[in-house]
């Protein structure tokens, strides 16, 4: 049996996950908080591998960054993923106005939590962030001063030798090797928070989930049938639909269920090839799109992190929300590879509101167990936009 469920994918397995902790939850509620430890350990896990998933991810990503690209499509197109995310950020800001969701989060320990005063002091504390000690920023899970680092490090590591960007890549495969060790005991951990949620809220859960997930793809869905859309009538000055909705079927919807960019790159070089960019541009803007044009993560990392300050009662104005879209656009650039990826640089967006690690990762734990859904969505939007604004821009050049 174990063998056979492991051979499953990782969906199936935290579907069933799922399943049994609800069950476990009704059925023999006195039992479910001895299952506690089993949602303690993943959350652990994850708070302890996620600052450096955040730092070597960044910083190799940025230094094998090609210095002098002659390519002269690569920086309009780069300019449509940075828009983009940006605005896949601000959408969701919106939605998150207009529908707020919280969370079940266990804030005990956190009674003490004080609000931002004010957008100086937002300000100020994310300057004192950003100049922390590394090996400080690291330890305490200070996201942003890991982010900060990763980044001027990887601007300085792309005048590198060869050999040191290897070695880069080979640490980020390394992090990549760990992540995907932690996340495959999703469903353990899905299993135990599961049950015990339930048990202590009930069906109020179910609720919250659900509108959470409403919130998160109804804002994708609008990405893909505004927003870009919108982007690709600027610059091809043409109806966007027909590309829109070929992107979409071709190159979406294998990657909703691949669930991931990278494996989906192949294909989207063959629709680009059918579609007529050049192969000079494509060779080189979709692998790069796969790896930093992540408008759908932006959209995740912003909805729940403004769940969470929501639930924790802070209040946020309008131009902090613009800082958290900018700071979730860069964040999204660092998302791993893997299933769920997104999710673990979430503790990056919390920190702009002092929410501690603790916190942030158990919000991460709320979005493994939705992720069947989001992720899925998610790489659908992230990997068919990477085709649609290369072909966008080509066509535009030509």
């Amino acid at each position: 049996m174990f063998s056979a469920l492991m051979r499953m994918s990782l969906v199936s397995r935290i579907i069933i996950a799922i399943i049994l902790g609800v069950g476990v939850a009704v059925v023999f509620p006195e039992a479910t908080p001895s299952l506690s430890l089993l949602g303690d350990l993943f959350i652990k896990a994850l708070k302890s591998v996620a600052p450096i998933l955040v730092f070597i991810l960044v910083l190799a990503s940025i230094a094998n960054f090609k210095v002098g690209q002659s390519n002269t499509a690569i920086k309009p197109i780069m300019m449509m993923y940075a828009v983009g995310m940006f605005l896949a950020a601000l959408s969701a800001v919106v939605s998150s106005m207009l529908f707020p969701s919280t969370l079940f989060l266990d804030i005990a320990a956190q009674a003490d939590l004080q609000p931002p005063g004010s957008l100086v002091e937002i300000l100020k504390n994310l300057l004192l962030s950003f100049v922390a000690n590394p090996v400080v920023a690291i330890a305490e899970a200070n996201f942003i001063g890991v982010l900060a680092w990763s980044v001027a490090l990887g601007i300085a590591f792309r005048h590198a030798s060869d050999t040191t960007k290897t070695l880069l890549n080979d640490a980020a495969f390394a992090v990549n090797y760990v992540i995907r060790l932690v996340i495959s005991f999703a469903p353990v951990g899905i299993f135990g928070l599961v049950a015990v949620t339930f048990a202590e809220s009930g069906l109020d859960t179910l609720t919250s989930y659900a509108h959470l997930l409403a919130v998160l793809l109804g804002t994708m869905a609008f990405v893909a049938l505004v927003i870009n859309p919108m982007l690709v009538a600027l610059v091809t000055r043409h109806n966007p639909y027909p590309l829109v909705f070929t992107c979409l079927r071709e190159s979406g919807i294998t990657a909703f269920f691949t669930r991931s960019s990278a494996a989906n790159i192949p294909v989207n070089l063959d629709l680009a090839k059918r579609l007529g960019v050049k192969e000079s541009t494509a060779s080189i803007a979709i692998p790069l799109g796969a790896a930093i044009n992540m408008a759908g993560a932006s959209v995740t990392i912003t909805v729940l992190s403004l769940a969470t300050v929501n639930t924790l009662g802070i209040s946020v104005d309008f131009t902090t929300m613009l800082i958290l879209s900018v700071v979730a656009t860069i964040s999204a650039c660092g998302a791993s590879g893997v299933a769920g990826g997104s999710l673990l640089l979430i503790p990056l967006a919390c920190g702009l509101f002092g929410i501690s690690s603790d916190i942030a990762m158990q919000v991460v734990a709320i979005g493994m167990v939705i992720s069947v859904l989001q992720d899925s969505t998610e790489t659908a939007l992230n990997s068919s936009t990477d085709v649609l604004f290369t072909t966008a821009v080509d066509r535009a050049s030509n």
